[in-house]
């Protein structure tokens, strides 16, 4: 276990270093002047340059790179030159002096992923900070739905294989699995949330999160959260079916199952206690990346629903060019994939005895 741990941190620690490295020339590609982008328009050429040389947009693009590799490092290193870009970086977080060397000091810190370009040097952190949770809880509720009808669904497909209600839920899970999220999201706001409002209830926008009637205090509404989930979890549910049917039936035909009936277990305790958890590994890889890729893929989702989630915090960091913010949430969603990833794989073990963490 040990062992497995320090090779995944170690292939991890290079997968983060690549994605950084892509993102960062990804958007230091595109064309315009991020100090501009900034200040606006109406700023002088004055303004516009003092920005250039308090965020180093002034230097060489390879320089560049390593003061973003700087800012992300636990531990990273600063000059005490009053005019160079990591003394003015070191009062933007909190950190800890390790050593001196020369004019270079030598702290430990969080990783910095620099400030939002539109929100008065508000830091990405901050943002990522209060937009992710409700992506997170939009996500896992997704999933929840997936699996809960997704593993019925597909147990029922697989025991009345070929039969009218095996091709009925493989008709509404193939259609489920091919219309666009951005399409049902509409779809079901409109149906839902005004067509049928009188009887659901729901509205077509709304967040986790919302203003009382006063205007004083924010409130939990969970019913914000029904049309989104539902959505958001349509194509992992067709994922799940598909997959829990299929290799439900290649258990089916194997040697422990043929026992099992012979020892007189009745179908129920077979599916139970032997059939479910070994057909279960295909269904767990498809969830783990559903729900890795939900972080990232609940953008059009959440702007469609006015959920005021990580996805909807990249469409307008996008539509204000809000590089930091953007190149932040997509780091954080890489991070998240990989954690999900070794995190799957320790399941693995559990689900089948026969793999190893090696």
């Amino acid at each position: 276990m040990i062992n497995y741990l320090i090779h995944k941190v170690f292939y991890a620690l290079l997968t983060l270093f690549g994605v950084v490295t892509v993102i960062f020339l990804l958007f230091n590609v595109l064309p315009g002047d991020p100090a501009q982008m900034m200040l606006g328009q109406n700023q002088s050429a004055e303004q516009v340059e003092a920005v250039r040389q308090k965020y180093g947009f002034d230097k060489p693009k390879t320089t560049q790179y390593f003061y973003y590799i700087n800012d992300l490092l636990p531990v990273s290193f600063h000059s005490k030159n009053e005019n160079d870009y990591t003394f003015l970086r070191k009062g933007k977080y909190s950190s800890t002096p390790l050593f001196t060397i020369g004019n270079t000091t030598t702290v430990l810190k969080f990783p910095f992923l620099r400030e939002s370009f539109t929100k008065q040097g508000k830091k990405v952190s901050e943002v990522i900070g209060e937009t992710l949770p409700n992506t997170f809880v939009l996500a896992v509720s997704a999933i929840v739905i997936a699996m809960f009808l997704g593993l019925i669904l597909g147990v029922v497909s697989a025991i009345y294989k070929d039969t009218w209600l095996d091709k009925l839920i493989q008709i509404v899970s193939t259609v489920g699995m091919s219309v666009p999220s951005f399409f049902s999201a509409i779809l079901f706001a409109w149906f839902f949330g005004f067509v049928l409002h009188e009887f659901t209830g729901l509205k077509m926008t709304g967040s986790l999160y919302e203003l009382d009637d006063y205007g004083e205090a924010m409130h939990i509404q969970w019913k914000n959260l029904i049309l989104p989930a539902v959505v958001l979890g349509i194509r992992p549910l067709a994922v799940v079916i598909q997959l829990m049917r299929n290799s439900l039936l290649e258990v089916y035909n194997q040697d422990f199952i043929r026992t099992a009936r012979a020892k007189g277990l009745s179908e129920y305790q077979i599916i139970k206690n032997h059939a479910i958890k070994n057909a279960m590994n295909p269904v767990v890889t498809a969830i783990s990346g559903w729900f890795a890729s939900m972080l990232a893929g609940a953008v059009f989702v959440e702007y469609i629903f006015g959920w005021n989630g990580l996805g909807k915090e990249i469409v307008n960091a996008l539509n204000t060019l809000d590089l930091p913010v953007i190149m932040g949430s997509v780091l954080i969603i890489a991070v998240i994939f990989i954690i999900i990833n070794i995190f799957v794989d320790i399941i693995y073990t559990w689900l089948d005895p026969k793999v190893s963490l090696q």
